[in-house]
């Protein structure tokens, strides 16, 4: 039997707020973490995702508090990243309470960091974040880094293949095209990726109405789905999604 299909909110943080943006830039504010998180966790989320999108040294401190209280408030899975570029980053965010960590610019840069992470805590623990963006001139996707500000020239689906080689357990694919865009998903991208990868894709990127979270898992074979503004700005209640992806005939776990 299929496993179900999960519904994650992300809260991306400046280290002690939450903000959002459009493809990735025009940060706004958009609330308390605390709050946020407990809100989702009573509506029936499956796991919440927690990005210190700032990632400097400074904030370290205050995006390690954040976590611990945020994950006081869950009851459900908790993966958090920014700005980790060690086991030592790994392991102050996993000792602050995170089930899972995120990495993305550090494992480009060094990709010997998957492999130790993998070693140190499990596969099932390490989330490679990808950022995704088409490329006019080639029929490819190409990663980018440092919050979408830079490119890399990798091809994206050959580094989700590396990544998961590696020792990533699970990708989280975020489509810099559609990022704030409420556009819909990038299906051929969440596509391409999943087919290529033998762990778990989360589709990241572009989300507004119930039936884009019904086509990135019929066509582009998402395993999860992650959202920020239409949960934030109560646009789409999770309780309400996961009701009408049952009536698709979606496998998803309903809220009580």
């Amino acid at each position: 039997m299929p496993l179900a299909r999960r519904i994650i909110p992300c809260l991306d943080t400046d280290g002690s707020r939450v903000v959002k943006g459009v493809n990735f830039v025009g940060l706004r504010d958009a609330g308390d973490p605390v709050a946020l998180a407990a809100r989702y966790n009573s509506e029936g989320a499956d796991e919440l995702v927690v990005l210190d999108i700032a990632a400097s040294r400074d904030r370290r401190p205050t995006f390690l508090e954040t976590i611990r209280r945020v994950a006081a408030e869950l009851s459900i899975p908790l993966t958090a990243g920014g700005g980790i570029r060690s086991l030592e980053d790994a392991r102050a965010v996993i000792q602050a309470g995170a089930d899972k960590v995120t990495v993305n610019t550090a494992a480009v840069e060094n990709p010997e960091l998957i492999a130790q992470l993998s070693r140190e805590f499990g596969a099932q623990a390490v989330v490679l974040a990808i950022d995704a963006k088409r490329d006019e001139l080639r029929p490819h996707w190409e990663v980018k880094v440092r919050g979408g500000r830079d490119y890399t020239d990798l091809d994206a689906v050959e580094w989700a293949q590396r990544g998961v080689a590696a020792g990533a357990g699970e990708i989280l694919l975020t489509s810099v095209d559609r990022d704030g865009t409420q556009l819909g998903f990038d299906i051929p991208l969440t596509a391409a990726i999943s087919q290529a990868v033998s762990v778990p894709v989360i589709a990241s990127g572009g989300a507004k109405t119930p039936d884009h979270f019904a086509q990135i898992f019929r066509e582009g074979h998402a395993d999860a789905a992650l959202a920020a503004s239409i949960f934030h700005d109560n646009t789409q209640s999770i309780r309400e999604l996961k009701q009408f992806l049952a009536t698709q005939q979606i496998g998803v776990r309903l809220p009580c």
